[in-house]
């Protein structure tokens, strides 16, 4: 089970941008959701040079599996 039903329409690298962030949402506001945010755009800035597509869509798998195992802690 995804946190948000459309994790399945996640392709590209903008779009998990996108979906982390609404995933965040939902967490309780303070330190935790600020933590989280952090994370997230410091991931994306370490990978923004990654061009192998193959590489991308295992990025975006793990990313959505790990904001499932945060959502569900």
């Amino acid at each position: 089970m995804s946190p948000l039903p459309e994790a399945q329409l996640v392709r590209s690298s903008v779009q998990l941008y996108r979906y982390l962030l609404r995933c965040c949402r939902r967490l309780p506001a303070g330190p935790v959701r600020q933590h989280y945010r952090h994370a997230i755009r410091q991931s994306f800035k370490v990978h923004a040079d990654e061009d192998d597509p193959e590489r991308i869509q295992q990025i975006i798998k793990r990313a959505i599996e790990d904001a499932d195992w945060v959502m569900n802690k």
